[in-house]
């Protein structure tokens, strides 16, 4: 296996003093979380992506939901007290991030955004979560999520 990548992320969480695991895989593209559960052996549910967001004003947002689960873009409009809510364009994403789509995480993003966290992820033991790297997750427990972002709880959350 190749040397594990250094990424503002990972520079973050040692910074943070984060116990947190390493968990590169070999990506897939387009194959999401339910690609990353399958190559760690892991549930879906456990797998955490990075979503990068923006409102009408088009001001991003990262929102952070379980791998087998969709965002409802009109329950988080609401909850923020905003008209309306979108994932963001590819590019668009990777210049609010600095990671590229496939390898975004809420750590170290090159512009500070606000963090939105599903809550029923705090009931998980550990999750998996971008790395800063295409192919790269890092584990670690929900609470260092709260400690390091400090997010704003939501439930907003719908079976795919």
């Amino acid at each position: 296996m190749s040397k594990l990548p250094s990424t503002p992320a990972t520079r973050l969480l040692r910074e943070q003093g984060v116990a947190y695991t390493e968990h590169p895989y070999r990506y897939e593209e387009h194959g999401g979380t339910r690609v990353s559960a399958r190559e760690l052996g892991v549930e879906e549910h456990a797998t955490i992506k990075t979503l990068v967001m923006e409102d009408e004003d088009r001001e991003p947002l990262v929102v952070l939901m379980h791998g087998d689960r969709e965002v409802s873009t009109k329950a988080l409009a609401r909850t923020i007290g905003k008209k309306t809510v979108q994932p963001c364009k590819p590019e668009v994403a990777n210049r609010h991030s600095g990671y590229q789509v496939g390898g975004t995480s809420p750590f170290g993003t090159r512009k500070k955004m606000p963090v939105y966290l599903e809550r029923s992820i705090l009931e998980l033991e550990k999750v998996y979560i971008n790395g800063g790297s295409r192919g790269f997750l890092v584990g670690l427990a929900p609470s260092e999520l709260v400690r390091v972002l400090a997010p704003v709880l939501v439930d907003v959350g719908i079976e795919k």
